[in-house]
């Protein structure tokens, strides 16, 4: 009895500490895309922030290999909410992809991206989405403007950084592959929900999002 007493507990609070993962992930999106913008002269053009349709913020996209490479991190995307300033709750999204080519090691990075077309992201809530194969992406620029842009950057769908032991900077991420985290979704939002429905609805975000929110409507408000 007391072995099965044990082992309850011992199961519960395995199944408590995976539901407090997307949370604390949360506020550790918060804190890249704060810190970032903390940075005018090294961080995303607030001109680019207030055009986007939607952010894609990991704060820890693993990068390890051996020959052959891959990539795995987990984060969250919100989208404009519809005929207002704001954004919209977060969903929850894995990162995916491979690389082949001589490399050894690993590291770990925070990305960030921004959908600027409505075609975009229309695509990037879908179940599977193919960053290179279904949209345009390019490393985005690093600064207080966006003047300095290049043409392949304006025609971009998707702009991307990283920041890897302090350094952000624009970076290619074709090939990866975002999909949908409905098991993260049911961790914060306590049901099964698509990313479509959380973010394309007036839902109410956790208030675990309360921070993340925070910092995305101070630092990217519409453009009106």
């Amino acid at each position: 009895m007391r072995l099965a007493i044990v082992a309850g507990l011992a199961f519960t609070t395995t199944l408590l500490a995976m539901d407090s993962e997307p949370a604390g992930r949360l506020g550790e999106a918060a804190s890249v895309f704060s810190e970032v913008m903390a940075a005018p002269d090294q961080g995303i053009p607030r001109e680019l922030l207030e055009k986007a349709h939607c952010i894609v913020i990991d704060p820890s996209l693993k990068t390890a290999g051996f020959i052959v490479g891959g990539k795995f991190g987990k984060g969250y995307l919100s989208g404009r909410t519809a005929g207002g300033p704001g954004w919209s709750a977060p969903a929850s999204v894995r990162i995916e992809g491979g690389s082949v080519g001589f490399q050894i090691g690993g590291s770990s990075s925070d990305l960030i991206l921004l959908v600027m077309s409505q075609r975009g992201a229309d695509k990037l809530l879908e179940s599977k989405f193919t960053l290179g194969a279904e949209g345009t992406v390019a490393a985005g620029p690093v600064g207080r403007t966006a003047t300095a842009q290049t043409e392949l950057q304006m025609r971009a769908e998707i702009l991307s950084w990283s920041r890897t032991q302090g350094t952000f900077a624009g970076v290619a991420l074709e090939g990866a592959t975002l999909r949908q985290d409905l098991d993260d979704n049911a961790a914060l939002y306590g049901e099964n929900l698509q990313n479509r429905e959380i973010v394309q609805s007036s839902r109410r975000a956790p208030e675990s999002a309360g921070r993340l929110m925070s910092m995305l409507n101070r630092y990217s408000p519409r453009e009106q």
